[in-house]
């Protein structure tokens, strides 16, 4: 069983898609790695999650991904005594250190982070966006603020600090804990929130080490300033459009979200377009018209995948959600259109080999209108770099380790396949015949343009390009 999109699918695991029976039906829609959100629930519920997944993967023998996202540090005010209060334009506001419950005049900011970061003329963001302070002077432990757009300000709620540089840890003391736990129980991908240098990358690389691949969220305009030194040290990126659009104003964030796929795609790294997609179908069987050109705005530009947030972990229509964005997906990418689109950026060969080779892998395969090309991969990299091109044809990936397998789920156009490494030329034509035609992606006639490494099973080593013809025996 396979998707015919060649944009993946990543679904968010919560309330709506709890049981095994849920994770298969949202697998048969559509779905090809799991995200399963840190911010909720107990790590019990995430490992017996994780063991459903397992199980379907193996029934449906097909490599399935598995993304554990940590939470990253909150930064939220203090109790208000009263109940919620109302902060006109123009009225002074303090937040300071002090625990007692807040009223008219101050609250309590729990970060001592925030007070060594800011400036006068620093702008505060509560309640995502909704109330904007101006800080006016700052002390050791305390901020006076001006309040600049009025609201109603309630118990708890979040504090976004855009134009600064926060000096904090994206890792929490949860976070470290949950990381531990998420690489033990063998999860394919990490999601770093709250990422503003290249520094915090690094930071979780070496907590990692080598146990997962590492997808960084641009979520802060921090982010953004250092955006390729962070693709160069991340296995990923996630473009967290939610956070994003709290801290920038809405007109940026669209371009922004185009150089970012551009970026990720220049340096060969998956990225993921995230939150608000089908936002609507939290409640809605259909998403609206503006839901749907997102989505599609997203797979035009070469996303390699796409993902679902509430929709699918607290929504009333999880299955058709992944359902209706697998459609989408499927109908723009036949769109006579798309091509031209997806290619209109192309990245630049690098002077070397592996990439002469693969390049001229999908020029053959265009030329001969092939199947598909198949790479042989051990560590994934022979796969990257062929989705890299965006070539014409799908990439089939004969992968000999389960792990690899996995983390290219979320990779466009790689429909990875177990299997053993080749022992000669001879059997890797053969194994590549007829797993591609068992995947259902080649049939008799049909020309295999195929790219390896010699000596088989040398990690990154592309430099060989077979053509072959599928045969009836193959079948």
């Amino acid at each position: 069983m396979r998707r015919e999109g060649s944009t993946k699918i990543v679904a968010t695991l919560g309330p709506a898609s709890d049981t095994k029976e849920h994770i298969r039906a949202l697998v048969q829609a559509g779905a090809d790695v799991f995200r399963f959100n840190f911010s909720h629930g107990e790590h019990a519920d995430h490992a017996r999650r994780l063991d459903a997944l397992r199980e379907i993967e193996d029934e449906l023998d097909r490599p399935v991904g598995a993304l554990m996202d940590l939470q990253g540090p909150k930064l939220r005010i203090g109790t208000l005594a009263e109940g919620p209060v109302r902060l006109e334009p123009g009225h002074r506001f303090r937040l300071d250190l002090d625990p007692t419950p807040g009223d008219l005049e101050r609250v309590q900011l729990p970060h001592r982070e925030v007070f060594d970061s800011v400036e006068r003329g620093t702008e505060l963001l509560l309640d995502d966006g909704k109330l904007r302070l101006r800080v006016e002077h700052s002390g050791g432990d305390y901020l006076e603020t001006s309040v600049q757009v009025g609201g109603v300000l309630r118990d708890r709620k979040g504090v976004n600090v855009p134009s600064a540089m926060l000096q904090m840890s994206p890792l929490t003391p949860k976070d470290r804990n949950d990381l531990r736990f998420g690489l033990d129980q063998g999860f394919d991908w990490v999601a770093l929130s709250f990422v503003q240098r290249p520094e915090d990358v690094a930071e979780a690389r070496r907590l990692v080490a080598g146990r997962a691949a590492l997808m960084a969220k641009i979520e802060r305009p921090t982010a953004v300033d250092h955006l390729d030194a962070i693709i160069e040290l991340a296995d990923g990126i996630m473009i967290a459009r939610g956070d994003l659009g709290v801290e920038l104003p809405p007109e940026d964030v669209p371009g922004l979200q185009k150089r970012m796929v551009r970026a990720a795609r220049a340096a060969g790294k998956p990225v993921v377009v995230a939150t608000q997609m089908l936002e609507s179908m939290l409640t809605a069987p259909a998403p609206t018209r503006a839901e749907a050109s997102d989505v599609a705005t997203a797979c035009y530009d070469g996303a390699d995948a796409l993902m679902l947030s509430g929709e699918s972990a607290a929504g009333a229509y999880p299955i058709e959600a992944v359902g209706i964005m697998d459609r989408i997906i499927n109908r723009v990418e036949r769109d006579p259109l798309y091509r031209s689109y997806v290619t209109a950026y192309a990245a630049e060969a690098e002077h070397t080999a592996e990439d002469a080779i693969t390049q001229a892998a999908a020029s053959v395969a265009r030329t001969l209108n092939a199947a598909c090309i198949v790479t042989y991969t051990t560590s994934g990299a022979t796969a990257l770099r062929a989705a890299r091109k965006r070539p014409d044809q799908p990439i089939l990936g004969l992968i000999t380790r389960l792990g690899t397998a996995r983390r290219l789920s979320v990779v466009w156009a790689v429909r990875a396949i177990v299997c053993h490494d080749a022992r000669d030329l001879d059997d890797m034509i053969a194994k590549a015949r007829a797993t591609a035609v068992r995947a259902g992606m080649a049939s008799a006639g049909q020309a295999l343009v195929v790219t390896a490494g010699l000596p088989f099973g040398t990690p990154g080593a592309t430099n060989m390009l077979r053509i072959a013809y599928v045969t009836e025996r193959d079948g």
